[in-house]
């Protein structure tokens, strides 16, 4: 009982908090909204007795996030002082989200240990006797080894895209030439001397 009724609960917060990261206005709200999205998804992860994918979600993505909204912060110019006004403004509201995600969190762990539900078990049919991860390697790099690699392609083309787009040319800033630093020589390079004390270097 406790299992379905955990899932119901992460799964609407997580349909949820998709929806307001689309149709909110200001970015840094679409992030938070994101927050509870993959932190809400961890919850689904673990119900269904996924622990590792679940510790995944919130150590890599929610990671990941914060450093999506630094660039958001770095490229929108936002206004702190607004900012800080609207923290206090809704003070309140975010005090009543942290008790609700504390209350699902202590709800994923309830139900974690009275056992995950069937559907993981239907997904991808593993050995019980194998642990969780190892069950995942042994999906990841068997049965779904070319969507494995192609979500890393996608993110290395996503970081590059990030780097090309948030490349600016400052007057007055030498560019690095890594030709250059390739191509450099021994007799080129600076050496690091420990000259004694009171006998100079040699040059």
């Amino acid at each position: 009982m406790i299992q379905a009724l955990a899932f119901y609960l992460f799964a609407i917060v997580v349909i949820a908090s998709a929806v307001m990261v689309i149709f909110s206005r200001n970015p840094v709200h679409s992030v938070l909204w994101l927050i509870l999205a993959f932190f809400n998804a961890a919850g689904l992860m673990l119900i269904a007795g996924a622990e590792f994918i679940a510790m995944l979600l919130v150590i890599v993505y929610v990671g990941a996030v914060a450093v999506l909204f630094l660039f958001v912060v770095m490229m929108l110019n936002i206004d702190f002082a607004e900012l800080r006004a609207g923290v206090v403004r809704y003070a309140a509201v975010g005090l009543a989200l942290a008790v609700a995600l504390a209350a699902e969190i202590i709800i994923a762990v309830s139900a974690w240990k009275v056992g995950g539900l069937e559907l993981g078990r239907r997904i991808a049919a593993t050995d019980d006797a194998v642990p969780n991860i190892e069950a995942v390697g042994q999906l990841l790099y068997s049965r779904y080894l070319f969507a494995f690699e192609a979500a890393g392609l996608i993110l290395l083309v996503a970081m590059i895209g990030a780097i090309v787009l948030t490349y600016r040319h400052r007057p007055g800033v030498k560019p690095q030439n890594i030709s250059a630093q390739i191509n450099r020589r021994s007799k080129d390079a600076v050496k690091m001397v420990d000259a004694p004390v009171g006998k100079g270097v040699e040059l």
